[in-house]
């Protein structure tokens, strides 16, 4: 629409001078006058001569333009014909340009208004992408998601991987409003000049309930000094329109060489970079002293082997992603404590990365249960270790599990009436 008004503006159509009854007339007679043009017919050799009229305008952007006489063409009745449409004379003068060019900008400031909406509160920053907010003074990060159809399962609730997944995405979203990401997940510009990279050593997850389809999750981040050389990230999943707290979760964070993959000190060239967005709060799940259980072939119960890395594992600092690991730990869960029990809480040690074509094994322990009979049984505990092939250890874990009442929401083929 802006568009149209400026081409308008700045090329006019404007209407023949000429009348219905004098443009009969021309047509009648022995010459013909087309827009400035006057054709002859030669009596003798039958040819055609025309002649062009240049004569030029008189104002051009509405400045007086001195010209000499040029002989006009008269038709035969000696009415002389208008001048030629070229592009000098269907110039606007400088009014129709200002009004033409003051109606583009206006309309590109209103579009840019639109889109760079300012929050109203100042204790709020807006995220500059669109997909969150800073808050607590600029110190806690807050994203909102909705729960989609394909991220719940047979019990028509959220998957233990897609609650991590929010997890992840919101501690990456925040690095990156905050000005902090480059190449890599969370890398600043001196971790990117001095080539490290941020790795998980340890996970502690408690859920308290799934959410199900439809579902709207806020979930709030922040980052706290955990030692000399570590960074703590604490998340809290709420429901955002109850407000009740649906998760916890609190991590452990160190740096590591991406060329020579060991892990590194945090130079004070970047501590100066992340010290600013600490936030000084405790954790939000109490720290486990309890030591996590290294199993073998002789104390674990149930095994998965040969479970390999798909290219689409690979995160962009080519390591396999956090979250899928917590998949292949499950896999060697028993089937029985899957339909019976949900996970409630785990707790998780990262003691190396795989790379692509790493074959690993899953082991899995139950503490005092028997699996054959979980009906009555309350609370579960089970030990767990993804390893390498050789033996080599990936990663440590604990989880709780409690049972879960799938009776009480119907059938698992119905659709609640108010998730519809």
């Amino acid at each position: 629409m802006v568009a149209t008004a400026a081409t308008s503006a700045f090329f006019p159509v404007t209407s023949s001078p000429d009348s219905s009854d004098s443009r009969n007339k021309k047509l009648g007679s022995g010459s013909t006058n087309l827009g400035g043009f006057k054709s002859k017919s030669s009596g003798s050799s039958g040819s055609l001569q025309v002649k062009a009229n240049a004569q030029a305008p008189p104002k051009i952007n509405g400045t007086t333009v001195v010209t000499t006489a040029v002989e006009g063409f008269k038709n035969d009745d000696g009415v002389s014909s208008p001048p030629p449409r070229t592009f000098i004379n269907q110039l606007p003068d400088r009014s129709m340009l200002l009004a033409a060019i003051t109606t583009i900008f206006l309309a590109a400031e209103k579009q840019w208004m639109m889109l760079d909406w300012k929050p109203r509160r100042p204790d709020m920053l807006i995220d500059p992408f669109g997909i969150g907010r800073i808050v607590q003074d600029g110190l806690v990060y807050r994203q909102n998601f909705s729960i989609r159809s394909y991220e719940i399962g047979a019990d028509r609730t959220a998957s233990i991987e897609t609650l991590m997944n929010h997890l992840q995405e919101t501690a990456i979203n925040h690095c990156r409003s905050a000005g902090l990401l480059r190449d890599g997940f969370g890398a600043t510009p001196e971790m990117c000049k001095k080539n490290l990279i941020w790795v998980v050593v340890c996970m502690q997850v408690v859920v308290d309930r799934y959410p199900t389809w439809g579902d709207v999750l806020q979930v709030d981040t922040w980052v706290s000094a955990s030692g000399k050389n570590g960074m703590r990230r604490d998340w809290l999943v709420s429901d955002s329109k109850t407000g009740e707290i649906l998760t916890r979760a609190s991590s452990v964070w160190v740096m590591m060489n991406k060329l020579t993959r060991r892990l590194s000190k945090i130079p004070e060239e970047v501590r100066g970079e992340i010290e600013p967005y600490f936030m000084n709060s405790d954790p939000v799940v109490a720290e486990n002293s309890r030591k996590l259980v290294k199993l073998d072939d002789s104390t674990a119960e149930y095994m998965c082997k040969g479970l390999t890395p798909k290219w689409s594992d690979l995160d962009v600092n080519q390591h396999v992603n956090n979250v899928k690991y917590i998949g292949w730990i499950l896999e060697s869960a028993p089937l029985q404590i899957l339909e019976t029990h949900e996970l409630s809480s785990m707790t998780l040690e990262y003691r190396r990365e795989c790379g692509r074509d790493s074959v690993l094994q899953s082991l899995t322990a139950v503490s005092d249960s028997d699996v054959e009979n979980l009906v009555n049984v309350g609370e579960i505990e089970c030990q767990h270790l993804l390893r390498l092939e050789d033996g080599a250890e990936i990663v440590r874990g604990r989880t709780q599990w409690r049972p879960k009442y799938a009776k009480s929401f119907g059938n698992v083929g119905q659709i609640p009436a108010e998730s519809a």
